[in-house]
């Protein structure tokens, strides 16, 4: 880009974010309003913003002002709802004294951590206070350009920015170059147009700034050819057909300036349950740091190898760590499309009430210390909603659909009926694949526990499973030789990892243990039991 063209876009941005930020603080000063107050407010304000640019200038504007000011009314509201669940949880140990129990709730251990969470009570009960009055008068908080780049300015050594440098990047993020899209319109946009063929961009000037048109009604053409390389056919095709949004950035750190386009496909019809359990699906289990994929029939067996997908986000900025998941899930779409999967299923997870509760949490997890740190920041590092809206997004467009089924006990049930199998075939299969079996079993309506016909063993190992006994008297009279996965009658129920305490009915007393063993024969059994255990 010449310098010219520089000039006439920093022009643009500084004139019309000077507007888009008068219009936020005339919206911000409204507060809370009905559909019909929205209406009118929107009507107002656009009409005051169409005598200093344009009309569509002017929409795109204040559209922008009422998402923040809905996106800031539900930042408010989530805040809201953390402080009443961890007073509320503060409370209920609060009313049982220090170091004792009361049915289900625990008391502090000490008597210092009680006057503690005392004194934390009521700064918790001030902040509440203070959210609530501004919820119901509306008033909220936003800063044009980000409140963290706003802060770095008194951290300007730690930073490692100059003065000159973080002016430079903050006058960059509170100019406006956006314009919404038009249906039925001229290369789908009237404000911002982009010639797929010709590769020129134009853009329509307000009239303050008519002085620097270089085309016929007040519009500048950019004097360098503008590309995208990444999916360029797909943007040419939708500018030819609908419409499309323009946003255009500058990055001072880089010196590079950048075109991003942006449409919205039409719904699609996902499938139906019934529909999905007809086919192959791939099942998805998310954990920090990467996602564990199985591939599995209609029957829920699985198919081919379990594989691992990096998700490397700790210490990234917002917009690298983004760029890391949408590329971890189109490596699982890509997986999906190549397996003829027709579906995806996850778990419905959100850890909604770790992240309201936050260290105020108690109970199997740990709340206090370096253990209690430590888990908060892995909940933290688990981007379990963002998952959840990008692969339902990303996954419309490739037409396959996404199931999202209950997480209970998907981790232990993998552990007791599908580890071992898993593991006796394929090497380095960890818990997270055998979760994701169980989960993807569950998409399909099967049942967690593996049917006895399901052999995962290795051709050459059959048959010399099939000639060993299953059950033998060791010295102690208990039994050996068991499968890994099949070793439930051993152990406390904590170390087998059960979920429920069933309560089996009490044996007779008997004075002659009772085994079985397999009986001899050449080869491969007729019926493929992993284990046949009758006492």
């Amino acid at each position: 880009m010449t310098d010219v063209d520089a000039a006439v876009l920093m022009a643009l941005g500084t004139y019309l974010g000077s507007l888009a930020s008068n219009d936020l603080a005339e919206r911000c000063r409204q507060g809370e309003l009905d559909a019909k107050g929205k209406t009118e407010s929107r009507r107002e304000r656009k009409r005051a913003l169409t005598a200093l640019t344009s009309s569509r200038w002017a929409g795109t504007i204040t559209r922008t002002s009422e998402d923040a000011f809905q996106l800031a009314m539900g930042n408010l509201e989530a805040e809201q709802r953390s402080l009443r669940a961890r007073i509320a949880q503060i409370r209920r140990r609060l009313a049982v004294p220090a170091g004792t129990r009361r049915g289900r709730s625990y008391g502090y251990p000490t008597q210092a951590e009680r006057f503690q969470k005392q004194r934390r009570l009521q700064i918790l009960e001030h902040r509440l206070e203070v959210v609530e009055a501004r919820l119901e008068s509306g008033r909220v908080s936003i800063c044009r350009g980000g409140k963290h780049l706003a802060n770095v300015h008194h951290h300007l050594d730690e930073a490692g920015l100059t003065d000159d440098a973080w002016r430079e990047r903050w006058r960059a993020e509170r100019w406006f170059l956006t314009a919404d899209g038009e249906k039925d319109k001229y290369l789908g946009n009237l404000t911002i147009r982009w010639h797929p063929d010709e590769q020129w961009l134009d853009i329509a000037l307000p009239r303050a700034l008519a002085h620097l048109a270089n085309r016929s009604r007040n519009r500048y053409r950019l004097s360098c050819p503008i590309s995208f390389p990444y999916r360029g056919d797909e943007v040419a095709a939708q500018a030819v057909n609908g419409a499309v949004r323009y946003d255009i950035v500058f990055l001072p750190q880089k010196g590079r300036w950048y075109l991003d386009a942006s449409w919205r496909y039409p719904d699609r019809q996902p499938l139906t349950i019934e529909q999905v359990r007809e086919h192959r699906v791939m099942a998805v289990d998310l954990n920090a740091g990467h996602l564990a994929t199985v591939l599995l029939d209609p029957s829920g067996n699985p198919v081919g190898r379990p594989a691992t997908i990096p998700i490397v986000l700790d210490g990234l900025p917002a917009t690298t760590r983004d760029g890391h998941l949408r590329q971890a899930i189109s490596d699982v779409l890509t997986m999906a499309k190549t397996g003829g999967a027709r579906a995806i299923v996850i778990e419905n997870l959100d850890f909604a009430e770790s992240r309201d509760i936050g260290r105020e949490l108690h109970g199997n997890r740990p709340s206090r210390g370096k253990r209690g740190r430590r888990f908060r920041r892995l909940i933290a590092g688990i981007p379990t909603a963002k998952f959840r809206n990008l692969l339902i997004q990303m996954a419309a467009n490739t037409g396959i659909t996404v199931v999202a089924v209950d997480p209970a006990y998907t981790s232990r049930w993998g552990a007791e009926h599908w580890l071992g199998a898993l593991q006796e075939t394929f090497i380095d299969i960890s818990g997270h694949h055998a979760a994701a079996l169980v989960i993807g079993r569950r998409g399909l309506g099967q049942r967690a526990r593996r049917k006895t016909r399901c052999d995962l063993t290795r051709a050459e190992h059959r048959e010399e499973r099939a000639t060993r006994p299953v059950v033998g008297a060791t010295g102690d009279g208990g039994p050996s030789l068991l499968s890994r996965q099949r070793m439930r009658g051993l152990g406390t129920r904590e170390a087998r990892g059960q979920p429920q305490t069933w309560q089996k009915t009490r044996r007779a007393d008997r004075t002659t243990p009772v085994t079985q063993v397999a009986q001899d024969r050449s080869g491969p059994p007729t019926k493929r039991d992993r284990v046949s255990l009758s006492v």
